[in-house]
């Protein structure tokens, strides 16, 4: 049984997280620790767990870490998490720099602990299928990605997340389009990107061996305008990633076992560990740099 210390009280840490641990055969949620005291006591109390106000008591009790928390407070949790020996289960992004993703991973390969960033779609299978066949039939020259999504509608859990108000769809939603054309079109070299209006952000991505990508993202669509379309084209035509199969909580669990798996066979070379984390948030440093310089960036 792993044993989970949970960091985060929020919508994405109650409705998610908590709920695949619980759910999970193998796994047990033995705390919960939070920013805001009174919510974390609440969240524990509904797992009949105890809540910390303690991060170093918590990782005590624990043999893995799963963190809902924004990116900044996330890396130092997870550096602190994985310094002492203790696995982790993070969200996307990794952080919000290079410099702290970078800690993340010195501290998860000088200690050998297993890693997993859970970019949601890449836990579905038939997404997971999906990614496999493409990248193998190859040919690949473009990808295009549309997430046009809003967090402003009314009853959005994420209406008051001042993280994304901050940082908007680059850092939010940029990561799951990264997660999904990575994996088939290779390694970003060269970065630009360009801001539009109602929080639109472009980025244009050339990859390894010539392939191109566009993204086009925001938090703050028209109703009518939201829409999620990632579409590869190449030599044999065009293919479009389907949505996932399943929900965010057995995305989750599938996340869980998927960690586990690591952890067991003493392997740490996960497909979304802490490097592909490093590796989503040096293209998103490279385009917050390139939108706001009017400029081009080599990676």
């Amino acid at each position: 049984m792993l044993r989970f210390g949970l960091f985060g009280t929020g919508h994405w840490a109650a409705e998610t997280h908590a709920a695949a641990i619980g759910a999970h055969p193998r796994a047990e949620l033995v705390g919960v620790w939070g920013r805001n005291p009174e919510r974390a006591a609440e969240l524990a109390r509904q797992h009949g767990v105890p809540a910390f106000d303690d991060v170093d008591a918590l990782l005590d009790a624990a043999d893995a870490v799963a963190v809902a928390l924004p990116p900044d407070i996330q890396a130092d949790i997870a550096v602190r998490a994985a310094t002492a020996g203790r696995h982790l289960l993070l969200d996307k992004p990794l952080a919000l720099s290079l410099a702290e993703a970078d800690r993340v991973v010195a501290a998860a390969q000088q200690s050998g602990v297993a890693s997993v960033v859970f970019f949601t779609q890449r836990f579905h299978p038939n997404v997971t299928g999906f990614l496999a066949s493409t990248a193998a039939a190859g040919g690949w020259q473009h990808a295009r990605a549309t997430m046009f999504a809003s967090i402003y509608q009314p009853g959005s859990p994420y209406g008051d997340s001042q993280w994304r108000l901050q940082h908007g769809a680059l850092w939010d939603i940029g990561p799951h389009a990264l997660s999904i054309i990575l994996p088939v079109l290779g390694r970003v070299t060269r970065v630009a990107a360009m801001n539009g209006p109602s929080g639109l952000v472009h980025l244009l991505l050339t990859h390894d061996g010539g392939a191109t990508s566009a993204l086009s993202l925001t938090l703050d669509a028209p109703r009518e305008a939201m829409t999620r379309d990632i579409v590869f084209f190449g030599e044999n035509g065009t293919e479009t990633v389907p949505p996932g199969d399943g929900n965010a909580i057995v995305a989750f669990g599938t996340a869980i076992e998927q960690l586990l798996e690591e952890i067991d066979a003493g392997t740490r070379d996960h497909r979304c560990d802490v490097r592909f984390g490093r590796e989503v948030v040096q293209i998103l440093g490279a385009a917050e740099t390139a939108r706001a310089e009017g400029r081009t960036i080599d990676l």
